[in-house]
C-alpha cells in the first residue's frame, strides 16, 4: 500500500517561498509518477506539475517558471520548489502517485491517480 506523506505548506506573503515535500512509502515499483494537485474553496482539484520516474516533468501553465518540481529517488520524497508565490496559489496542495510506465507525457489529470496524500495548506497574502 503506497502512503504520502505532505509537508510544508504554510503562510507567506505574495513574492515569498516554500518548499513542498511529500514523503511516499510503501512501493517497490521501478516505472511510476507523481503530481502535485491543488484544490481552492469552491474549485475543482488542478493539476500544478508532474515528474515521471525517469525525470519528464511538466506544468501548468499559470505556475511554468515560478515551480519547479524535483524528486529524490534514495530519500523517496518529491517535492514542490514555489516561488514568486501570488494570492491565487493559495489552496491545499495534494501528492498523488500512480505506478505506470508512459511515453512522451506525464498526466496532470486527477483521474490518472490513484494514491493520494491528505494535503497541505498553502496561503499567500497579497
Amino acid at each position: 500500500q503506497v502512503q504520502l506523506v505532505e509537508s510544508g505548506g504554510g503562510s507567506v506573503q505574495a513574492g515569498g517561498s516554500l518548499r513542498l515535500s511529500c514523503a511516499a512509502s510503501g512501493y517497490t515499483y521501478s516505472s511510476y509518477y507523481m503530481g502535485w494537485f491543488r484544490q481552492a474553496p469552491g474549485k475543482e482539484r488542478e493539476g500544478v506539475a508532474a515528474i515521471r520516474s525517469d525525470g519528464y516533468a511538466r506544468y501548468t501553465d499559470s505556475v511554468k517558471g515560478r515551480f519547479t518540481i524535483s524528486q529524490d529517488n534514495v530519500k523517496n520524497t518529491l517535492y514542490l520548489e514555489m516561488d514568486n508565490l501570488k494570492p491565487e496559489d493559495t489552496a491545499m496542495y495534494y501528492c498523488a502517485f500512480n505506478v505506470g510506465r508512459i511515453v512522451g507525457w506525464v498526466p496532470l489529470s486527477a483521474e490518472q491517480y490513484y494514491y493520494w496524500g491528505q494535503g497541505t495548506q498553502v496561503t499567500v497574502s497579497s
